[in-house]
């Protein structure tokens, strides 16, 4: 019931196409910047660039890129859905070259890092800049400002440098699957969108024998394959999407045969350069691992070798007090006690004998040899005679005594058996006395 409907549907789209294909080529004759000045504005941001005046390289780009406010009246304003920027207007090899200097100039801003990035062109300007590739947003101001909010009609180079900034600084790359796959559905399939079609000042260009995009000639082949090379060989894998890349190559009316097992190839060469990565990165892992849990184990060693040799030094310096203790310990148990002289029992006790140490550096006592015996006995005399002189030199009587003796002695002497019988009291004198000197010498050695 509906599709009786249809040939009228159509014809009032074509005729909204023709009252919008004249208004746009009104508008772009009347507003469109001519491409000379935005070539020559390019070349300065580009010495700019070189020059690494980076802050005048972006003042001097961002006004061909950025959507101008332009007085146009309420049914121009219909027309577009979002304000464009001059370099929507100019030729296909200028839009390309000012695009992908500008992604160039976003990565060099990155790479600036934040102290001299911040210095450049202050925290936030910086912070806002690198923003756009990390998130991706970059992507949407080229679509809308640069191809009027056209997916289809961005140009494959261009598209290709926001797919590498994006694998180059964002830190998930799903949002540049969906980019790519929303390009490559749209650039592959015509869209019946009539209005926005007529409304992108890429048709006057096409108009005029200007292709944006497609595979008719060798350079958009090339283009195409290396959007999906990105595509299947980087974004894909770095999503871990390896099954469904390996589908899209083999289902890709791109390809050849050749092409294919070239991209299947490189696919399972990136698939198995994974995995050595990932074992490569598991056995760096357990290295230092390893090396952590050794240098805690010498660590814990030092630790009780420090602990072993403290507490030998501990037990060196206890032995060397209890030896220094000990000999005054003995001297106070050997002294005798004060009133220890009398036991319970009324008797004196006698001392104990205290152990003399030996004299260090005393020589050895001579042997008890008869030519020792004969000096002592000697020096025993002399002392005798000595202490007989003294006495006698003190107590005179004792001297005349003494005199009076030997001149008795004398006359007695001459008596033959007295002189015998004296001679026999001598000699048992003299052996008393020689016995009598023999033990004062051994008492005196002992």
């Amino acid at each position: 019931m509906t599709l009786p409907a249809m040939p009228l549907v159509y014809h009032d789209a074509l005729s909204s196409s023709t009252m919008l294909e004249t208004s746009v080529t009104s508008l772009s004759a009347s507003q469109r910047p001519q491409t000379t000045q935005i070539a020559k504005t390019y070349r300065q941001a580009a010495q700019l660039f070189l020059t690494r005046r980076l802050p005048e390289a972006l003042s001097t780009i961002e006004p061909v890129i950025a959507p101008e406010a332009s007085e146009q009246s309420q049914d121009d304003a219909q027309l577009q859905n979002s304000p464009l920027a001059p370099i929507a207007w100019a030729s296909r090899g200028t839009r390309v070259k000012v695009w992908s200097f500008y992604l160039t100039f976003l990565n060099s801003v990155i790479e600036l890092g934040p102290e001299e990035g911040k210095h450049a062109f202050g925290s936030t300007r910086w912070k806002a800049l690198v923003a756009k590739c990390r998130d991706g947003t970059v992507w949407e101001e080229v679509v809308q400002a640069g191809y009027g909010g056209v997916e289809g009609s961005v140009d494959a180079d261009v598209v290709i440098n926001l797919a590498t900034l994006l694998l180059t600084h964002a830190p998930s790359q799903q949002l540049t699957q969906q980019r790519l796959e929303t390009y490559l559905s749209a650039s592959s399939q015509p869209t019946f969108d009539i209005a926005s079609h007529m409304q992108s000042p890429l048709h006057t260009q096409k108009r005029s024998g200007i292709r944006s995009h497609g595979s008719n000639t060798p350079r958009d082949l090339n283009s195409r394959l290396k959007l999906l090379e990105l595509y299947t060989l980087h974004v894909l894998p770095r999503n871990d999407e390896w099954d469904y890349a390996r589908e899209f190559i083999n289902m890709s009316e791109v390809l050849d045969d050749e092409r294919k097992e070239a991209f299947l190839l490189a696919l399972h060469g990136l698939k198995e350069e994974q995995e050595q990565s990932a074992v490569r990165e598991a056995e760096l892992r357990r290295q230092q691992q390893e090396q952590l849990e050794e240098r805690r184990r010498e660590v814990e060693a030092r630790r009780r070798e420090t602990e072993q040799e403290e507490a030998r030094l501990r037990d060196l310096e206890e032995r060397e007090a209890r030896r220094l203790r000990r000999p005054a310990e003995s001297a106070r148990i050997q002294s005798p006690r004060p009133n220890s002289s009398v036991n319970r029992n009324g008797s004196a006790a006698v001392p104990a004998r205290a152990p003399r140490p030996a004299k260090k550096g005393m020589p050895p006592r001579p042997p008890n040899t008869l030519a020792n015996r004969a000096g002592s006995l000697i020096g025993a005399l002399q002392a005798s005679l000595t202490q007989a002189a003294h006495n006698m030199t003190k107590n005179p009587m004792a001297f005349l005594r003494m005199l009076l003796f030997l001149i008795a002695f004398a006359l007695a002497f001459g008596r033959r058996d007295l002189r015998e019988r004296v001679a026999r009291l001598l000699r048992l004198a003299w052996e008393r006395v020689r016995r009598t000197v023999g033990m004062g010498v051994k008492v005196s050695y002992i």
